[in-house]
C-alpha cells in the first residue's frame, strides 16, 4: 500500500468523519446501518404480538359462542380486526421500502420512514391491545368490568408507553 491510497488499512474513508459527537465512532452511513439493525429487532418483537393477536382474533369468528355477540361486541370485534390488520401493515412498510430502495444509498431514509412506522404502529397497538382487554372482559364479565379492564391497559399503556420514557428522556438530555 502507498500513501496515495485514499482509504486507510482499515477500509473507513477517513474523508467521511462522525458527523455527532456522541461517545461512537461511526459514519452517518454507520450510524444508519446500526440504527437500522435496531429498528429492525423492535419491529419483530412488534409483528410478533400484532400477528399473535391478529390470530386469535381471526379464530374468535369461528367460534360457535361468535353467534352469540350483541351488536357493540361485534363491531368492537370489527374494529379490533382492522386494527390488527392496520397494525401488520405498517409494521411492515419499512420492510418494503427497504426492499423498493435496496443497494440504492438511502438507508437513512429507510431508517427515518422505519423510526415514524414503528411509531405509528405502536400507536395502532396500543388501540389493539386495550380493545383486546375490553373485548375479552365485555364478553366474559359484561361491560363495566370491561370499561375498568380497559381503562386499566390504558393506563399502562400511558405509563409505560409514554409518561416514563419522555421523563428518562427528559432526564438524559438534562446530563
Amino acid at each position: 500500500m502507498t500513501s496515495a491510497t485514499p482509504y486507510p488499512p482499515s477500509g473507513r474513508d477517513e474523508r467521511v468523519g462522525d458527523d455527532r459527537i456522541d461517545g461512537r465512532d461511526e459514519t452517518p452511513n454507520e450510524r444508519a446501518d446500526r440504527n437500522w439493525s435496531e429498528l429492525l429487532q423492535e419491529l419483530r418483537v412488534l409483528q410478533t404480538g400484532t400477528q399473535i393477536l391478529t390470530g386469535f382474533l381471526l379464530a374468535v369468528a369461528f367460534q360457535p359462542a361468535f353467534a352469540a355477540l350483541d351488536e357493540g361486541e361485534r363491531l368492537l370485534y370489527l374494529f379490533l380486526v382492522v386494527m390488527a390488520v392496520v397494525s401488520a401493515i405498517v409494521a411492515l412498510a419499512p420492510v418494503a421500502l427497504h426492499r423498493m430502495l435496496f443497494a440504492r444509498r438511502e438507508k437513512r431514509i429507510v431508517v427515518a420512514y422505519g423510526h415514524a412506522a414503528l411509531v405509528t404502529a405502536l400507536v395502532t397497538v396500543s388501540f389493539l391491545l386495550v380493545g383486546v382487554v375490553a373485548f375479552i372482559f365485555e364478553v366474559v364479565v359484561g361491560g363495566v368490568a370491561a370499561w375498568i379492564a380497559a381503562g386499566g391497559a390504558g393506563v399502562a399503556v400511558l405509563v409505560l408507553w409514554l409518561a416514563i420514557p419522555l421523563v428518562l428522556r427528559k432526564d438524559g438530555a438534562a446530563r
